[in-house]
């Protein structure tokens, strides 16, 4: 496969990879994930952007990097010391909102939401409360997963979970999806009328 080796990297990304290192945090976004992220952040002019699971915040530079100023994303995770580099580093973009809270609890407290692209990189929106999430995707817009080949840190039966999610994902009337050998596995799927 090809390595994108010479493309421009996010102002913050090396300093969020580093300090990653140091909180020795298991589950960073790669940086093939992050470039795609980019790309497709680019596609959603004043976009309302959500990411369930901001770890670090290495797919969220990525996010900002592709965004226009009058984009916004949310980024929610359960876990505030880990959030809270992605916060060191990109907090002071005004663009960027941090939340940490349960993001399926997070997203019935604020029903009013809704999100031209969601990057679900979590297990909640993803392997559960799926359709809470996808309920919250507007027509038009774009879901993406990553973590979907195996990984040598994944569970036991994380596998089989992976499988059933593709299979449910990719059999909806209401979404057209692609699974893709890029990164650590991603699955897109862009939400349609049937």
């Amino acid at each position: 496969m090809h390595e994108n080796t010479g493309m421009r990297l996010p102002a913050q990304l090396t300093a969020i990879e580093e300090a990653t290192v140091r909180l020795g945090f298991g589950m960073p976004s790669n940086r093939d994930t992050g470039a795609l992220l980019r790309v497709l952040a680019a596609g959603k002019p004043a976009g309302r952007l959500l990411e369930i699971g901001t770890g670090t915040g290495l797919a969220t530079a990525w996010l900002l990097d592709g965004m226009d100023s009058a984009s916004l994303l949310h980024t929610v995770d359960v876990e505030g010391d880990v959030a809270a580099v992605a916060q060191r580093f990109l907090g002071e973009d005004p663009r960027v909102r941090f939340v940490v809270a349960d993001a399926i609890g997070w997203l019935e407290t604020n029903a009013d939401l809704s999100f031209d692209l969601i990057f679900a990189d979590a297990i909640p929106g993803k392997f559960e409360q799926f359709a809470t999430v996808w309920d919250r995707l507007r027509l038009g817009g774009i879901y993406v997963v990553d973590d979907m080949q195996p990984q040598g840190n994944w569970p036991d039966g994380h596998g089989e979970r992976v499988a059933g999610f593709l299979t449910s994902l990719t059999q909806r009337p209401d979404c057209k999806a692609v699974e893709l050998d890029w990164g650590t596995g991603l699955a897109i799927a862009a939400k349609s009328a049937s």
